[in-house]
């Protein structure tokens, strides 16, 4: 289920059953030139990658929308605030929260973290719509869906 009316009807109606909660960790920056198009292109990886678990896993996950973030901010002021969006979400009956990020800079506090990050290793470029791109996506979808499962 996805951050969306007619899925959030859907999730109020059979929320006993879904009790995982992916959130995608995104950088935001327009700071740097150099990285810009980087950054860009792994958030539209990340969306891609991130909608095909939702898919894998319909009926037992809700994807929330992305959690947003400057590079540049304080990392630890940042884990204290993704907290807060984790607290709020245990309100909700979600037992499992997975976090998923391209930025290997969140393994620093992820004992911190109320939750499992799931790091990937960064695709740097590509074209979204190459066939290798979508094989390699499906794979890695394959093996977090796989993990996400060894947690229920």
């Amino acid at each position: 289920m996805k951050w969306k009316k007619s899925d959030l009807n859907q999730y109020k109606q059979a929320k006993e059953y879904i009790d995982t909660i992916l959130i995608p960790l995104v950088p935001f920056h327009l700071s740097n030139d150099n990285t810009m198009e980087k950054s860009a292109f792994q958030s539209e990886v990340l969306s891609v990658f991130t909608n095909e678990i939702e898919n894998e896993l319909s009926g037992r996950i809700m994807l929330t929308p992305n959690y947003s973030y400057l590079k540049s901010a304080d990392q630890e002021m940042e884990v204290e605030r993704l907290n807060t969006w984790v607290y709020d979400l245990q309100k909700q009956p979600f037992n499992h929260v997975f976090f998923v990020t391209f930025d290997a800079a969140w393994k620093k506090n992820e004992q911190a973290m109320q939750g499992t990050l799931v790091w990937l290793p960064g695709l740097h470029s590509g074209d979204l719509h190459n066939k290798e791109m979508h094989a390699l996506i499906r794979d890695q979808v394959e093996q977090i869906g796989e993990l996400i499962r060894s947690y229920w």
